[in-house]
């Protein structure tokens, strides 16, 4: 048997060959990004992990014998779950990890952005001293609403990080109930009420037809005028030449962003130039121990596939794979 790794940003893959390689199950590793590569690498895998190689329609078609495909990650918008699906292929993700490194981030950005972190170093390492920005850009969260878009395990964290702060929070989430909102400490608010009541907007959705690009130049408009704009999603949920405008106007007073679209940011994008955005490389998700536990847990339910065991965090509706 054999399972392909599309891609992969690590420096090897020895955690993966010490679940694999036991079972005599062959690992073929590749770094190919585009259909044309993909295609002859996943033709006869019998389980494909990827990482963030488009596996499209035309992909999954070529897939002889492939039981599972596995996300490195939780979200899975780089695979066409509809074509596994008719094709009979499990897709599977890792959605437990990775939640409070996330999170953390989430917070790092909102404070850098509200306290003018990066502005005040930058004038101290300038050679000056002093506030770097004007006296009402140093806010303090007491006097704040957050806006969360998306309560799954990362937003819970998010909204159980904030509480020490005193802020009053927001939340949307269509598919949770309102009383599971309020037993978190926050308010239950449409996407409206999110939009143009709060001070800091931060972002934890999947990527799905229905949200994809949810942050354009409508949404932006209705916002509080200086709002903060956090992504740590994915980067397709905002427009980012509407945001770039926001930003160039004074609409959105601070971005701060560890995901875009397209990644990586074009070297020419007009956002690169801005001073009131805070970029990271889609990065959020790291520590040792995360990335340890997303390597084990995709390699382990590439073996349980290859196994004919039942298979955990199935995302497109398949219950089994290939036999």
């Amino acid at each position: 048997m054999k399972t392909v790794i599309t891609d992969y940003s690590f420096p090897n893959l020895d955690v993966e060959e010490a679940i694999l390689r036991p079972s005599g199950t062959a690992l073929v590793p590749g770094q190919c990004k585009t259909t044309e590569t993909l295609i002859p690498l996943v033709r006869d895998a019998d389980a494909v992990i990827t990482q963030f190689a488009p596996i499209n329609r035309d992909v999954i078609a070529a897939m002889e014998k492939a039981r599972v495909i596995v996300r490195y990650g939780i979200g899975v918008d780089n695979v066409d779950l509809e074509a596994a699906r008719e094709k009979g292929i499990p897709v599977c993700n890792v959605p437990d990890y990775c939640i409070d490194e996330v999170a953390d981030q989430t917070l790092a950005f909102i404070l850098a952005s509200t306290r003018n972190v990066v502005a005040n170093s930058n004038k101290v390492r300038g050679g000056q001293w002093g506030l770097a920005v004007p006296l009402n850009q140093m806010r303090a969260l007491r006097d704040l609403t957050v806006g969360v878009v998306g309560f799954g395990r990362i937003g819970r964290e998010v909204v159980a990080r904030l509480g020490a702060f005193k802020c009053r929070v927001l939340v949307h989430d269509p598919v949770v109930a309102a009383g599971d909102i309020e037993k978190a400490g926050a308010t239950a608010a449409d996407l409206t009420r999110i939009l143009t009541e709060s001070d800091i907007l931060t972002l934890h959705c999947p990527s799905l037809a229905q949200t994809r690009g949810m942050i354009n130049a409508g949404s932006l408009a209705k916002m509080k005028r200086g709002v903060i704009l956090i992504n740590v999603a994915r980067g397709d949920l905002v427009d980012s030449a509407a945001l770039t405008a926001a930003l160039q106007e004074g609409q959105v007073a601070v971005a701060a962003l560890d995901v875009f679209a397209p990644e990586p940011i074009p070297a020419d994008h007009p956002i690169l130039k801005l001073d009131n955005v805070i970029f990271a490389s889609h990065i959020a998700s790291t520590s040792v121990p995360a990335v340890r536990k997303l390597r084990e847990t995709a390699a382990t339910l590439a073996l349980q596939a290859l196994r004919g065991e039942t298979l955990p965090n199935v995302v497109n509706g398949v219950t089994g794979g290939k036999s």
